[in-house]
C-alpha cells in the first residue's frame, strides 16, 4: 500500500496539544495538509491557543479543533471522518500522578477505541502510533546498540520475576512499556486483518527540544530535566528532594525531528504494516553522560552562571555511569528520508525556549 498525500484528505492528530503532537501538527500545517486536531477540551485555553495560532500562520492549510477522550468509545469518530491517516500521538504517561494501572489503560486497553474509529471512517490509509523507546529496550550488556529488532520483553529471565502482568498495576515502568509494545502488536494485527490500513509506529527515545507553550514543561518529561539543569539543579532532584538517579547516559533527538518521522511514516512508500522506526541519537554526538550533558550547556549558555548536573569530585564524576541505551535512528533517516538537526541546535534552542516563555 502507498503512502499518503496531501491531495488524499485531512491528517487527524490525537494528542495535539501535547509537546510532541503541537509539533506534529506544526509539521503538516507546514507541508500544507488540511489538520483535524484532537484534544480532550477545546475550551482550555492554555493548551489550544497556540494551534490555532499555527492554523492562522499557515497559509496554504488548516486545522480544525475535535474534541476526542480515549476512555470514551466512539469519540474520535467525527474527528477521522474523512481523513487520510490518523497519527496517534495521544497517551496517559504518568506525568499526572496517574496510577500505573491508569498509564496501562491510557496506553493501550483504550487504544481499542481509536482503532475502532479508524475501521468507521473507510478511509485512513495509514495510521502511525506514537510508540516508544520504552517498547524496544530490555536488560543487555553496557554499550549494547538496540535497533527496531529489540522488544522490551525480550530476554525476560533478566527482569528476575518482575515482567509480568501482575506488577502492570504496581510499577510504572512495567505498565507503560508493556502497554506500548502491547498496542504496537494489537495495531499490527488489526490492520493486516482488516488490508484497509496499515499501521506504523513511532518509537522515541530522550525527546528534547523547543516548548511552543508552558504546558509543555510537564513534569518528569526529557524537557523538565534540561530546565532543571539550566536552574542550576542538579540531575534527579527538585526542592531538594532526589525524585531520580543523578547520572546516566542521555540518548536524544529533536521533538522536531519527531514530529517530521511521524508524518513521513504516512506518506513513505517504503513504510509498510509492522514497520518501526526508533527516533533517537543520529550519532554519538547526541549520546551524553550527565556530566558531558552539563559541559556542553555550559558552552552554549555562557550567561547562565550556574548549571546543573551530576555530583563531581575534580572535575570528574564521581561514578561511572551504567553506558545504556546506545541507539541511533538509522532506518528513519534511510527508509524515511529524515534529517535531524545537531545536539547543539537542539540543546540551544531548548533552553531559548524556555527563556521566551519566562521560565528562565
Amino acid at each position: 500500500m502507498s503512502g499518503i498525500t496531501k491531495q488524499d484528505g485531512p491528517v487527524a492528530v490525537t494528542g495535539a496539544s501535547g509537546y510532541i503532537g503541537s509539533r506534529i501538527v506544526e509539521d503538516l500545517l507546514n507541508q500544507g495538509y488540511e489538520v483535524n486536531a484532537c484534544v480532550r477540551d477545546s475550551s482550555n485555553n492554555k493548551k489550544v491557543d497556540h494551534l490555532i495560532e499555527l492554523g492562522k500562520k499557515a497559509s496554504e492549510s488548516d486545522v480544525n479543533l475535535f474534541e476526542g477522550d480515549l476512555f470514551e468509545k466512539g469519540s474520535y469518530d467525527g474527528a477521522f471522518t474523512g481523513c487520510a491517516a490518523v497519527i496517534h500521538a495521544g497517551a496517559t504517561v504518568g506525568f499526572n500522578r496517574e496510577t500505573p494501572q491508569e498509564v496501562y489503560d491510557g496506553c493501550f486497553t483504550e487504544n481499542e477505541h481509536v482503532i475502532e474509529s479508524v475501521k468507521k471512517s473507510g478511509t485512513i490509509k495509514r495510521f502511525v502510533f506514537t510508540s516508544s523507546f520504552a517498547a524496544v529496550a530490555h536488560p543487555r550488556p553496557e554499550g549494547y546498540v538496540f535497533d527496531e529488532g529489540d522488544w522490551c520483553g525480550d530476554n525476560v529471565e533478566a527482569y528476575k520475576g518482575a515482567w509480568t502482568e501482575e506488577n502492570i498495576s504496581k510499577n510504572r515502568d512495567i505498565a507503560y512499556a508493556m502497554a506500548k509494545a502491547n498496542t504496537e502488536k494489537m495495531i499490527y494485527k488489526m490492520a493486516e486483518s482488516e488490508q484497509n490500513f496499515e499501521a506504523i509506529s513511532i518509537n522515541p527515545l530522550h525527546v528534547i527540544g523547543p516548548l511552543m507553550t508552558e504546558n509543555h514543561n510537564q513534569f518528569f518529561s526529557w524537557q523538565f530535566f534540561i530546565w532543571q539543569l539550566l536552574q542550576g539543579n542538579n540531575f534527579g532532584s527538585l526542592d531538594g528532594k532526589q525524585i531520580r538517579s543523578d547520572r546516566m547516559l542521555w540518548n536524544m533527538v529533536d521533538v522536531r525531528d519527531v514530529a517530521k518521522a511521524h508524518r513521513m511514516a504516512t506518506e513513505s512508500n517504503n513504510a509498510k504494516n509492522g514497520s518501526r522506526y526508533i527516533l533517537s541519537a543520529t550519532d554519538r554526538s547526541g549520546e551524553l553522560f550527565t556530566w558531558e550533558l552539563q559541559k556542553k550547556l555550559r558552552e552554549l549558555f555562557p550567561d547562565i552562571k550556574d548549571i546543573g548536573g551530576e555530583r563531581m569530585e575534580n572535575n570528574k564524576p564521581i561514578k561511572d555511569t551504567y553506558d545504556s541505551p546506545r541507539s541511533y535512528c538509522k532506518k528513519a533517516i534511510q527508509e524515511l528520508g529524515l534529517s535531524t538537526y545537531s545536539i547543539e541546535e537542539t540543546l540551544k534552542e531548548t533552553g531559548e525556549s524556555y527563556k521566551r516563555l519566562g521560565l528562565l
